[in-house]
């Protein structure tokens, strides 16, 4: 019988794949799968289509709400009195052996138009140091503004433009002095560059007493409007209206943390414009008038039951000086004798701000009634020419 004779393989042999395949071949396989999944999922779209698809049709919304109307007839109203203030500052370079002087943007601001002779209001610091500006009115006209000047102490600023009188529309005027908490403002202004933005909001708060640099000087404007209308870089200089478009503030400022609106804006009661405007068109005079006092914070006053400002120290050259007015007199509040300011020209005076918008009315030379109660008892009323 034949042997047969079997062969085992060696542990160490290598088996042979039982199927081949070069790189390439992969490759394809692979754009292959990939490629008929993308048209599945393709013609699946396809298939869920809608071929008869169309806009939807519109609901009829009506008229809009009466309050509604009423904004865009105020901004409409109120929009051509609005520019755009742009600020160049020409600074020098040095380029090798050439020394150039080259203009640069230094900021945007808001104004509005006072009249028809071409005057445009804004606050000082958005003018402040500036060489060159550019007044964009709503219709896009642009023009160079010339002439600024203004009262820094309340940051309020003009600017003349030589444009036609019927380009210009002056801003209706209202009053700042009956103003109520809780009514509704408008503001109109720049902000970040975006000219024409209205934002809406209520008065928050009066009588606010706000730190301003115009030009590097810390001055505090008093009796200012506080609102909640969002107010941002660019607004500065802009109006805020009342609901009957009438002008009753100058937005100057916001309380922010990294100088966005924070919902805490300030502005410069119409009142005060209105008193400082006509005397700087007047006499060109920027220095506000002085009475040479120096008035006691409100509220001592509102400690000790008291309705006025308390006259806490004088200058004897002054004019109140030379009036007669009184320092206080004592070493303690309850035993302090002193003059209390009550009035101006026969209206009453309550607080620090009262008396600084009624001298704000007037110029250098002229001559108010200073009413006072000297030590709670004495009524005077004495003539000072400021």
């Amino acid at each position: 019988m034949a042997a047969v004779a079997m062969s085992a393989s060696s542990p160490d042999q290598e088996r042979a794949p039982l199927v081949s395949c070069s790189p390439w071949a992969l490759i394809v396989l692979l754009c292959f799968v990939s490629g008929w999944l993308a048209w599945r999922e393709f013609g699946s779209r396809l298939r869920r289509g809608d071929p008869d698809a169309v806009p939807r049709v519109v609901t009829p919304r009506g008229d809009l709400a009466q309050d509604e109307q009423a904004t865009i007839a105020l901004f409409d109203a109120a929009k051509d009195s609005v520019v755009h203030i742009t600020t160049w500052e020409r600074r020098q370079t040095l380029d090798r052996f050439w020394l150039n002087a080259e203009e640069y943007p230094r900021g945007e601001g808001t104004g509005f138009v006072w009249d028809d002779k071409g005057t445009i209001v804004t606050n000082v610091h958005v003018l402040n140091g500036g060489s060159r500006f550019v007044i964009t009115l709503a219709d896009g006209s642009e023009y160079e503004g010339s002439d600024p000047w203004g009262d820094k102490d309340h940051d309020i600023a003009m600017i003349r433009i030589d444009a036609p009188p019927g380009k210009l529309r002056p801003i209706a005027i209202g009053t700042s002095k009956d103003l109520k908490v809780g009514q509704k403002v408008f503001a109109i202004g720049n902000p970040f560059g975006l000219d024409h933005t209205l934002t809406t909001g209520v008065i928050s708060g009066l009588n606010r007493e706000i730190m301003t640099d115009p030009q590097g000087e810390r001055k505090v404007i008093r009796g200012v409007i506080q609102t909640d209308a969002a107010i941002n870089p660019g607004n500065s200089g802009g109006p805020l209206l009342d609901s009957a478009g009438r002008l009753i503030g100058m937005n100057t400022a916001i309380y922010s943390n990294g100088g966005d609106s924070a919902g805490i804006g300030f502005a410069v009661p119409v009142d005060l414009i209105n008193s400082t405007v006509p005397r700087l068109l007047r006499v060109g005079d920027s220095q506000p008038v002085e009475l040479g006092v120096t008035a006691a914070p409100n509220q001592l006053a509102e400690y000790l039951g008291l309705k006025g400002v308390i006259v806490r120290d004088v200058d004897p050259k002054s004019p109140a000086g030379r009036a007669g007015v009184q320092a206080a007199r004592g070493s303690s509040v309850r035993n302090m004798s002193f003059d209390l300011i009550v009035g101006v020209d026969g209206e009453l005076v309550t607080r620090v701000s009262e008396l600084a918008d009624r001298l704000a009315e007037h110029k250098r030379g002229d001559t108010i009634q200073l009413e006072i109660l000297r030590n709670g008892r004495e009524r005077l009323s004495l003539p000072v020419k400021l």
